[in-house]
């Protein structure tokens, strides 16, 4: 069904998006969503999407609820139905893109990572620096922190439930690429990616990291390697709709189906038939930090750890007790008040389906637990309302600066046999 009608006495707000495919599907979930459940001072409404391949968006359209389809970007962003671009598309098409709907009046969400590189990063947070001067709202969707679990964290850090902050652990692991044979795509070739596990993994949980403790990581030591190096090369529409990895959806001369690296992949050996590429990007990346405060950080990201299909972990540790959190249980929190009489202390489950947990008011009634895509839904609220009042959007651009420094720290310790680096401020 397509959502081409606003509320009534709402001022609709028209949303078109780049990229159909995983985070596309996510995001459109989303914006479909959200205006049935919370009560927004604006209506969104699905304009357009966009991709190259003109049969499969026009398809995507109307599987997702979309009222039309572009196969230009640059179309999409012209159109008068479209106040908010959002992007969800391989990283290597962030900058351009955002940056032009930037300046062509319109509010952006944009996929984490926010860019490929620290330069890029930087003119998208200066051109949403500039835009803001205008009014409009620049987000970035790490959509981890509309977990309610996790909100309720940030909350609880912030209220100083934890005291001091010393240790903050964090891990995302993943098994998608133990397999050898699994093809050369798009995530595996640093020209489309940017990295590998630490920007797909590692950029949730630096986001984290900072959002959680409400500080920003100031140094970094490191290590990354890549298990498998070379993969075969195979047609792009045989791998556009399998799996994780090759879910790189078409996006209007921005995203490209599954990117099997023809063209950028070093065409390595021929065996058995099978060409091969050169994968150039990280399978896996482990590093630590410390904050400004003096509270230490661990990270491990890696699409290597056999068995685990998307495990986020983690657990804070301050002078007053402690919060953990795993989001294969992402309704509950763990916490331990340290406070307490050491006889009837120790961790106890918070089940965060309670009205006055953050995002829950408008849900169902306590007990009835919420999943992944509710935080894409929470994440269109967000945006909707800080574009309606003028608030302060979070996470914003320089948010997404911050964690492209981290991650770029992250490479330049590894590369120097884990030296001790320092992240400008």
């Amino acid at each position: 069904m397509r959502e081409t009608e606003p509320e009534a006495g709402k001022r609709p707000l028209g949303v078109g998006m780049v990229g159909y495919a995983f985070m596309g599907a996510a995001h459109s979930q989303g914006w479909r969503t959200v205006g049935r459940v919370f009560d927004l001072p604006v209506e969104p409404v699905l304009s357009a999407v966009c991709g190259r391949d003109g049969g499969a968006v026009r398809a995507a359209a109307d599987r997702l609820g979309w009222a039309a389809a572009e196969t230009d970007w640059r179309a999409l962003i012209a159109r008068d139905d479209v106040d908010i671009v959002d992007i969800c598309t391989p990283g290597d098409s962030h900058a351009e893109i955002a940056v032009a709907a930037l300046e062509a009046g319109k509010h952006v969400l944009c996929e984490k990572p926010l860019a490929n590189n620290v330069e890029e990063a930087e003119a998208m947070a200066e051109a949403a620096g500039r835009a803001r001067a205008r009014g409009q709202v620049a987000m970035v969707g790490f959509n981890y922190r509309r977990v309610p679990a996790l909100a309720l964290a940030r909350r609880m850090v912030a209220e100083g439930r934890l005291g001091a902050l010393r240790h903050v652990r964090l891990t995302y692991l993943q098994d998608w690429l133990v397999d050898p044979e699994f093809p050369l795509t798009w995530r595996l070739l640093k020209e489309r990616a940017g990295s590998g596990a630490l920007g797909d993994l590692g950029a949730h949980i630096v986001d984290l990291a900072q959002y959680l403790a409400g500080e920003r990581v100031a140094g970094v030591s490191a290590l990354t390697e890549t298990f498998v190096r070379e993969r075969p090369l195979v047609d792009e529409a045989a791998v556009a709709s399998g799996g994780l990895a090759a879910a790189g959806g078409a996006a209007g001369g921005a995203e490209g189906g599954a990117g099997v690296g023809v063209e950028g992949g070093s065409a390595g050996g021929i065996a058995g038939g099978t060409r091969f590429g050169a994968v150039t990007v990280d399978d896996a990346a482990v590093f630590t930090g410390r904050f400004p405060s003096g509270a230490l950080a661990s990270f491990e990201a890696t699409r290597f750890a056999t068995g685990r299909k998307n495990a986020l972990r983690l657990e804070l540790n301050g002078a007053d007790g402690s919060l953990a959190f795993d989001l294969e249980r992402l309704n509950e929190l763990s916490f331990h008040d340290h406070t307490e009489p050491a006889a009837s202390a120790g961790f106890r489950r918070i089940l965060v389906t309670e009205p006055d947990h953050p995002y829950l008011e408008a849900w169902w009634p306590p007990g009835h637990g919420l999943g992944y895509e509710h935080t894409f839904v929470h994440q269109a609220r967000d945006l909707l309302h800080a574009i309606a009042t003028g608030a302060e959007v979070k996470p914003s651009f320089a948010d997404g600066l911050s964690v492209q420094r981290v991650l770029a720290a992250v490479e330049e310790s590894a590369a120097k046999n884990s030296v001790y680096t320092q992240i400008p401020a």
